[in-house]
């Protein structure tokens, strides 16, 4: 019923929304007379902020055209490379005219970045991506929102999460790299201990970024609720039905309203306070300052269903049953043993002040993965940076990246397997490209 009032309150917002825009756009229009009266900045900022406060966030788009490689500008163009039911994956393919860009991003690494399914797109880690693509070939996850999958696709476990990353890993190639940001460390650890144990090749190396490996080392606001409520407290008050008008309608999901009013009741204040700023921003003229507001909500006030059955599932066995680092954690019948793999690198991330994922949370996985040797495990604490930072801004750009690139090339050029030459069949004849690519 919850989602239900919900949408007739998006419905019925939605008019005085756009009544906002244009009557904002009446008071700031240089040719508009109501442009010249006194107060008008003001008027135009304050319904400026009205519409931006009861408005619907579209998903966003990645908008990566291009990326410079080696000095070069090369082109970019995202393609599905796969499509399931409740995820797409995509390559960011690189194309250029430049015979010595083109010989240097063929031989370039492959990396798997699998996004968290956890609230926000798979956008969210656009800067990660636009960094990767200019020392790499890049693919990455993009989660469906589960309100527009029908019900005929059938549930959604965290099992089915695992199966989904093991089948993008074989798609993409053994020899790739995975990173894994946040809530996906957990299954994709799991998902390369499945694979080692059946005697499959595994990644040459995993990256696991902020993520809940041991969720009780340092627990945060985040896993002390998931820890302090009871899994029949969660079905109870965040399940609803997905109401007639989507695609899905009659799933059963964790509304990704109910998501993103926990992300602002986190930091409340600090939210209050960016929106009084942006007003400022637009009364002064600031045109730079409230774009750059912009671009961050646009990102953060998207948010997407989750599929009740991979929400309760990943509730009970990270944060309350803490399956995998006891090792009761059961896939289909398969154990999970992350001390079966040996032949993929580790590097754990985590930053400093991180208030999502807690210190040692995301460093836990090189207790379980006890099969690789020491000298191939790695961990870098990222000073300064909160969750987001780790793979988002400056101190990305800046700290983490080259840390991740230098790993990945150093088991790129010696991988701890030597992976078999896949067998590939003949292509079709094409018309010819525009352009040589990657």
């Amino acid at each position: 019923m919850l989602y239900q009032l919900y949408e007739t309150q998006r419905a019925l917002l939605s008019p005085f929304s756009e009544f906002a825009s244009a009557t904002a756009k009446l008071y700031s229009h240089p040719l508009s007379p109501f442009a010249h009266t006194p107060l008008s900045h003001r008027m135009s900022a304050g319904l400026d902020l009205m519409h931006r406060l009861a408005k619907e966030y579209e998903k966003p788009e990645f908008e990566i055209t291009s990326v410079e490689v080696d000095g070069i500008d090369v082109a970019v163009q995202e393609l599905v490379a796969l499509e399931k039911p409740f995820c797409r994956l995509l390559r960011f393919k690189r194309y250029t005219d430049d015979p010595a860009v083109l010989a240097k991003m063929k031989a370039q690494p492959t990396v798997l970045v699998v996004a968290p399914l956890s609230g926000h797109h798979s956008t969210l880690l656009r800067d990660t991506v636009k960094q990767l693509l200019k020392d790499h070939k890049v693919y990455i996850t993009d989660w469906t929102d589960a309100r527009m999958v029908p019900l005929e696709a059938g549930p959604f476990h965290l099992d089915d999460y695992i199966y989904y990353v093991q089948d993008f890993i074989r798609h993409v190639g053994e020899d790739c790299h995975v990173i894994s940001v946040c809530q996906p460390t957990v299954p994709v650890l799991a998902a390369i201990s499945l694979m080692a144990s059946k005697g499959e090749t595994t990644p040459r190396s995993m990256t696991m970024m902020g993520g809940p490996i041991d969720a009780r080392r340092s627990p945060t606001a985040v896993n002390n609720l998931a820890m302090n409520k009871s899994y029949s407290w969660f079905e109870n008050n965040v399940i609803y039905r997905v109401p007639t008008n989507f695609p899905g309608a009659g799933r059963e999901v964790y509304p990704g309203f109910l998501q993103h009013t926990g992300f602002v009741a986190m930091n409340p204040d600090r939210h209050l306070s960016s929106h009084y700023d942006y007003f400022l921003d637009l009364v002064r003229g600031d045109d730079d300052s409230a774009e750059s507001h912009r671009r961050f909500y646009d990102e953060y006030n998207a948010v997407l269903d989750m599929p009740a059955e991979y929400y309760l599932d990943t509730i009970k066995t990270v944060f309350q049953d803490f399956a995998l680092v006891n090792g009761t954690w059961d896939v289909g019948g398969d154990l999970v043993r992350p001390q079966d793999i040996t032949q993929t690198a580790l590097l754990t991330v985590e930053g400093e002040l991180d208030d999502i994922s807690g210190a040692g949370q995301t460093k836990a996985a090189h207790e379980l993965c006890s099969g690789i040797d020491a000298k191939n495990q790695f961990h870098y604490d990222a000073i300064g940076a909160g969750h987001y930072g780790i793979f988002s801004g400056r101190r990305w750009r800046e700290k983490v990246y080259p840390v991740i690139r230098d790993f990945i090339a150093k088991y790129d050029a010696a991988p701890l397997h030597q992976p078999a030459a896949a067998k590939r069949a003949p292509r079709p004849a094409t018309r010819r490209p525009r352009k040589p690519t990657e």
